[in-house]
């Protein structure tokens, strides 16, 4: 299988739960919002979009399993014989859904072995759409043209270094780590656009000292792999990795092109 011909599919199955989240989005009589166990918000256009990436990816010839947020989870017993598996988010930043500040994306990543060889990041408000793949690159999604995505370099210790944050999930320990820069420059964005600014290069690194889930991160994380950054745990400077016994992330910093080393 060669990863860069998930790039229409994707696109097409992300678009559709776009829409899907956009007609809910736009419609008051629609907005409804539930809290699951754990208290996080959960809405119809959390669902519309479950369903309709479910079916898409169904439909695909690999037919590998699918973890998403919104569905049943998979006990690992079965999940630690996958060797692909699909992660979704079929609406990350619902948070941002419900402020309605157009900061939420559907999140599609593929996961070879624990690693994220392909992803796919739609922004429903605005129709932008990042795809990366192992071997195809980086790229911006464009009618017209696709554009290819380079993170800039940085140096961890340089005056202004544009710092990415969460609008609604700051935590006092990544004030503390943002608190060690040189003066730098905070960049508020909601949901996996975080990780598209830096793979655009207009963001340098985002530390995340907080409760995450995989498939929050594994689409970004094959982004910023493939524009020339990464995530790694911010204990042990490792990457993430996908598809754990526990689907929740360590703390962890992603960034461009740099060492993230103060």
């Amino acid at each position: 299988m060669t990863l860069g011909t998930l790039k229409d599919p994707l696109y097409q199955i992300a678009k559709d739960a776009g829409a899907a989240i956009l007609e809910i989005y736009q419609d008051p009589s629609l907005f409804e919002v539930d809290y699951k166990s754990d208290a996080s918000p959960l809405t119809a256009a959390d669902r519309a979009a479950n369903d309709i990436i479910i079916e898409g990816l169904k439909r695909l010839p690999e037919g590998f399993p699918i973890i998403s947020e919104e569905s049943k989870m998979i006990p690992y017993e079965e999940r630690k014989h996958f060797d692909y598996c699909w992660l979704v988010d079929p609406l990350d930043g619902t948070k941002e859904f419900i402020k309605r500040n157009g900061e939420f994306t559907v999140n599609i990543a593929l996961v070879k072995s624990g690693d994220p060889v392909a992803g796919i990041i739609y922004v429903p408000v605005t129709g932008a759409c990042y795809f990366a793949a192992q071997e195809f690159g980086a790229w911006r999604l464009d009618k017209e043209a696709d554009k290819a995505l380079q993170c800039k370099p940085f140096d961890i210790k340089q005056s202004g270094l544009r710092v990415l944050c969460s609008r609604s999930h700051l935590s006092s320990a990544t004030k503390e780590y943002v608190d060690r820069l040189n003066n730098p420059s905070l960049v508020p964005q909601g949901s996996s656009l975080k990780f598209t600014v830096m793979a655009e290069g207009d963001g340098d690194v985002y530390p995340r000292i907080g409760p995450t889930m995989e498939w929050d991160t594994a689409a970004a994380h094959a982004l910023l792999n493939e524009a020339g950054g990464g995530i790694v745990e911010f204990a042990t400077g490792k990457p993430l990795t996908y598809n754990k016994p526990s689907l929740l992330n360590p703390d962890f910093v992603a960034f461009g092109k740099g060492s993230i080393e103060i």
